[in-house]
């Protein structure tokens, strides 16, 4: 019998992907040449990928321009049958390409390959098929209404899901006939400049999607844009604030998807092995880096030893290091700002009194990497119970009651997701219906689907993107 049951290393193949040295940003169909760069890099290693253009006001204009005269000059009027055409080639070639899209997404975001290969690109080529599949029958799906294109659509998006986010942005945008300027994240632009080269595949006409890469400041410049008749952000709820009050009396529409505190509720009767696995998926997959992770965790008072005790255990097989080792379960923290954040809140947890937990697990010296971490003893007026960490970080708190499993899981700005462990439905409907939250998961978590609708309440935002309910922020009705 073997006594060492080690996983020995299994990295993917960093050659599928070929990078060039320096990328400008894609308008009209064409790279234009930026007059500003900065340097993106791989979390893991810190290594530099590539050069990428931040852009400027004019380079900003100059995309809106391009949207608008594709959307003036057919794009909106061309038959819906077409544009579905289009889209479908699109999901097509990227899952054709999944695999070197997958490697990108792990060398520039830190994931680990194994969630960008079977969650991330399976997902972003789905959206494309469901909204494809919408293109031609807009008129079924909002009945007696006359539905049209909105125009220029401005698109902001965050690095935890680079490629989903742009999938779950610009699918809809388009099979509603309107044309789009996106922006990646300033941390992980290369998924998105990649994409540039599945349009031009599918032979999508110049200027139905423009994408322009840089920090907040072209965030900024989209968002204040005339051209711009809808803006869609996913990202801060503080940024999300400042881009409402911008738009305030605009008449532009808007939807905004912003940040979690996520409640993930456990029963007594619910089956615990299988908890705590759905436990596991909330939090610290992706690194914690998820909108709607499972980062409170409310435990019936009857099962919190024995629910805390497999979780540790559970926590001591993961597997934190190289994003594109398929063995590993938890990458690299996305950039060095995140991770100071993360080390901030976590400190401020130990200071206030609660009691915190990390596996014994060697970290790389180089790259920004977070042990996976569970703290005990919580309040609920503690930091780590309030402010969202986005990272591996999951804070533990108790109750005796469903009445005050809501009382507590809704206690909390937030508004976008939640959990609940029950062997029983009628319990888990009660406290469906109860929760505040967009999306409640019954007896599993972070599953995400293209018919679904995702969105949230109060400070999580409002809008939803996903299902039929994500093609009417593209749209006006006559």
């Amino acid at each position: 019998m073997p006594s060492d049951w080690t996983y020995a290393p299994a990295p993917e193949a960093r050659d599928i992907v070929t990078l060039r040295e320096r990328y400008g940003h894609f308008v009209g169909g064409e790279w234009l040449e930026p007059k500003e760069t900065y340097t993106t890099i791989s979390p893991a290693t810190e290594e530099p990928l590539a050069e990428v253009g931040q852009a400027t006001p004019e380079e900003v204009a100059a995309a809106v321009t391009a949207a608008r005269t594709a959307f003036d000059n057919g794009w909106s009027e061309i038959a819906p049958s077409e544009r579905a055409k289009y889209m479908f080639r699109i999901a097509r070639i990227l899952q054709e390409r999944s695999r070197e899209f997958a490697v990108l997404e792990s060398l520039n975001g830190g994931k680990p390959i194994k969630e960008s290969r079977d969650v991330d690109l399976p997902l972003a080529a789905a959206h494309f098929f469901y909204y494809a599949g919408w293109a031609d029958k807009l008129e079924y799906a909002f009945p007696n209404q006359r539905p049209r294109p909105l125009g220029v659509a401005g698109q902001i998006i965050p690095w935890n899901f680079p490629l989903l986010m742009l999938a779950w942005k610009i699918a809809p945008a388009l099979a509603a006939g309107n044309t789009v300027v996106l922006k990646p994240a300033e941390t992980t632009p290369l998924s998105a400049l990649l994409f540039c080269d599945v349009l031009r595949q599918a032979e999508l006409p110049p200027g139905v999607v423009n994408i322009v890469t840089g920090d907040g400041r072209t965030g900024v410049e989209i968002v204040k844009s005339n051209g711009v008749d809808k803006v869609a952000f996913t990202g801060s709820t503080e940024v999300g604030k400042s881009i409402q009050r911008e738009l305030a009396g605009s008449g532009k529409k808007l939807t905004l998807e912003l940040g979690g505190k996520a409640a993930n509720i456990i029963f007594d009767d619910a089956a615990l092995d299988q908890a705590v696995e759905g436990i596991v998926n909330g939090i610290y997959f992706n690194q914690g880096h998820v909108c709607c992770a499972g980062s409170r965790l409310l435990v019936q008072e009857s099962i919190y030893e024995p629910v805390v005790d497999k979780l540790k255990r559970r926590l001591t097989t993961l597997r934190v290091g190289d994003p594109l080792d398929k063995n590993t379960d938890v990458g690299a923290i996305n950039s060095k700002q995140q991770l100071e954040k993360i080390q901030e809140l976590v400190s401020s947890g130990a200071e206030e009194g609660a009691e915190i937990y990390q596996p014994p697990c060697r970290l790389p010296e180089k790259g920004y990497w977070f042990a996976p971490t569970v703290f005990t003893n919580v309040a609920q007026s503690y930091r780590i119970a309030q402010e969202e960490i986005f990272g591996p970080v999951l804070s533990i708190l108790t109750f005796r009651t469903p009445e005050e499993a809501v009382e507590k899981a809704n206690n909390t700005p937030y508004g976008l997701s939640a959990g609940v462990w029950s062997e029983k439905g009628s319990r888990i409907l009660w406290m469906a219906e109860r929760l505040r939250a967009g999306v409640v998961w019954a007896n599993t978590y972070n599953r995400f689907d293209p018919t679904s609708p995702f969105g949230g309440y109060k400070e999580s935002g409002f809008g939803r993107e996903g299902g039929l309910h994500g093609l009417e922020p593209y749209l006006s009705f006559e």
